[in-house]
C-alpha cells in the first residue's frame, strides 16, 4: 500500500526546479531500477505502490518513506542483503526526527510543577510506544494547569527517546520558552490543514504529506496545546493517524472533541490541605506559597500564616490559576485581608493584580467558559448554585462538602439517568468535583466556578 505522502500532491510539485532535486534514497532507487531495465510504471506494478510514489521518491519529493514502502521497493528490485541494507540506511537518514542528534524536543517550562505525579505517570504510560492510546484530550476548567501537565508528559517521553512536536494555538498564556525548530512550519501547516476546508475528494491536504514524510512510521508525540473545542475534520484526522502508525496526539482543550478513539482525561485542581490543618506537603499549598514568595520575596510563613494560606487553598479549591491570581494581591494585602476578601466574594479577586495585561481577568474567562456549557448542564449548574448545602450559609466558612446523587435528584426533580448525564457534563468541564469517601460519592461545585457563575454582570463589565 502506498503512503499518504505518495497519494497526496507534494507542496514541492508547483516548483519545477525542486522537482529535479534528488535524495540519497531516490538516487539509489533510480540507479537500481535502471540497472535492471525497469520503467517507473513497471517498478510500481511489481512493488504494488503507485507510480507517483516512485516518481516522488526518485525526484526527492518524498525523502522519508515508511519502512513498509522501502521493503516493497527492495523486494521489487530483488536487492541482495547489502544493497537492501544501504537502501534502508538511506531512508533512515531522511527521517530527521529519529536521529538522536536532532531529536525534536518540547518547549522549556518556566515554572516547576507540583502534585501531578500520578497524572503524569498515567499519561506517559498511555502515550508511550507500548501504550494503547493514540489520541488523548486533556480537559478541565480554564487555568487548571493542562499545559503544564502536558509539558511534564512531553519532557518525560522525550527523555525516553521519543521525538516531540509541539503546536500552541493563539490565545493562551505563555507557560514555556519555545524557540522553534525545523519542525515548526510543517506542524503549523498540518494544523491549518486539519481544521481547514475540505480538500479535493475529502483527502488530507499537502501539508499533512510533509508531516508524514517527517514522521514516517516511527513513534512520535504531537502536542496540540489550547486546541479549539470544535474538532478537526474527522477524515483528515483519520488519514493522518493511519499514515503515521507511531504518531500519538496529546491535546489540551476546554472540552473534548468527541471523536472516535478519543481518550478524555480530566485535569482536576490540586489537592488542598484538610479543613482544620495546614499540611505543608499539600500540592495546592506548595504552589500557593511559591506564588506568594514571588509577590513578596521577604515572606516567611509562621504557623498563623500557614493556616491562612491553607484556607485560601480550600476557598479556591486548589485551582492553580486562581491561586496565582490570589497571591498577586499580596503586593497590597496581607494574608488575613486576603482570606477575608476571598471568603466574602472570591469573584472580585480572580485576576492577577500584578499581571493584568498578561493574564487578564480569570473571572471573565471562567464565566465565558461556563456560558458555553450545554443548556441542560447550565440548568443543573443554576440549581446547584441557587441551593448550596447548609454549610455554605456562613460566608466565611470553608467550601461545602458536596451532595450525594440522591440529594441531587431530589433537589432537581430529575430522573437518575438524566441527572447523571447532566452531572457528567459538568464533571468533564471541571465545574463539579467528585469526591469518594467511605464508599459514597459526593459532588460539589467548585467555589470559584460558583463565584464566576454568580456574577455575570461583573464578568461582562470586566470584559469590556
Amino acid at each position: 500500500m502506498d503512503t499518504l505522502a505518495a497519494r497526496i500532491p507534494s507542496p514541492l510539485s508547483a516548483s519545477a526546479p525542486a522537482a529535479q532535486e534528488t535524495s540519497p534514497i531516490g538516487s539509489l532507487i533510480r540507479s537500481h531500477r535502471l540497472r535492471i531495465g525497469l520503467t517507473q510504471r513497471e517498478l510500481a506494478d511489481l512493488s504494488t505502490i503507485s507510480v507517483r510514489a516512485i516518481r516522488d521518491l526518485e525526484h526527492g519529493k518524498a525523502r522519508r518513506p515508511r519502512s513498509a514502502t522501502v521493503q516493497l521497493v527492495a523486494d521489487a528490485l530483488r536487492l541482495g542483503p547489502r544493497a537492501r541494507a544501504a537502501l534502508e540506511e538511506a531512508a533512515h537518514r531522511g527521517r530527521v526526527l529519529t536521529d538522536s542528534q536532532d531529536l525534536a524536543a518540547p518547549p522549556t517550562a518556566l515554572h516547576a510543577m507540583a502534585g501531578r505525579e500520578g497524572e503524569t505517570e498515567v499519561l506517559v504510560a498511555e502515550l508511550s510506544g507500548t501504550g494503547t492510546e493514540r489520541l488523548i484530550t486533556m480537559v478541565g476548567l480554564t487555568g487548571v494547569g493542562k499545559t503544564r501537565l502536558a509539558l511534564a508528559v512531553a519532557e518525560r517521553l522525550h527523555g525516553a527517546g521519543l521525538p516531540v512536536l509541539w503546536h500552541a494555538f493563539p490565545g493562551g498564556r505563555p507557560e514555556y520558552l519555545d524557540l522553534g525548530d525545523e519542525t515548526t512550519a510543517p506542524v503549523a501547516a498540518l494544523v491549518d490543514d486539519l481544521f481547514g476546508a475540505p480538500g479535493p475528494g475529502g483527502r488530507t491536504g499537502t501539508a499533512a504529506a510533509s508531516l508524514v514524510e517527517l514522521v514516517g512510521d516511527g513513534a512520535t508525540l504531537l502536542v496540540l496545546d489550547g486546541a479549539p473545542a470544535a474538532p478537526p475534520r474527522p477524515d483528515r484526522l483519520t488519514a493522518l493517524l493511519r499514515a503515521c502508525p507511531g504518531l500519538r496526539l496529546l491535546v489540551t482543550s476546554d472540552a473534548p472533541w468527541r471523536v472516535p478513539g478519543e481518550r478524555v482525561f480530566l485535569v482536576s485542581p490540586l489537592e488542598v490541605p484538610a479543613p482544620g490543618g495546614a499540611d505543608a506537603g499539600a500540592p495546592a499549598l506548595r504552589v500557593f506559597l511559591d506564588h506568594v514568595r514571588r509577590a513578596r520575596p521577604d515572606f516567611v510563613a509562621g504557623p498563623a500564616d500557614l493556616e491562612r494560606a491553607a484556607r485560601v487553598c480550600r476557598l479556591l479549591d486548589g485551582h492553580p490559576g486562581a491561586l496565582a491570581a490570589a497571591a498577586s494581591w499580596l503586593v497590597v494585602y496581607d494574608l488575613a485581608t486576603l482570606c477575608h476578601g476571598l471568603g466574602a466574594d472570591p469573584a472580585a479577586l480572580l485576576h492577577h493584580l500584578g499581571e493584568a495585561g498578561v493574564a487578564g481577568d480569570l473571572r471573565t474567562a471562567l464565566h465565558d467558559r461556563l456560558s458555553r456549557l450545554p443548556a441542560d448542564a447550565r440548568t443543573l449548574l443554576d440549581a446547584l448554585c441557587a441551593h448550596p448545602p447548609a454549610e455554605r450559609a456562613n460566608p466565611g466558612a470553608d467550601p461545602d462538602q458536596g451532595r450525594e446523587m440522591a440529594e441531587l435528584t431530589a433537589l432537581t426533580g430529575l430522573s437518575l439517568p438524566e441527572c447523571g448525564r447532566r452531572l457528567r457534563e459538568l464533571l468533564i468541564n471541571g465545574v463539579v468535583r467528585a469526591e469518594y469517601r467511605d464508599g459514597v460519592s459526593r459532588f460539589r461545585v467548585l467555589g470559584l466556578a460558583r463565584a464566576a457563575w454568580a456574577h455575570p454582570a461583573a464578568a461582562t463589565a470586566a470584559a469590556h
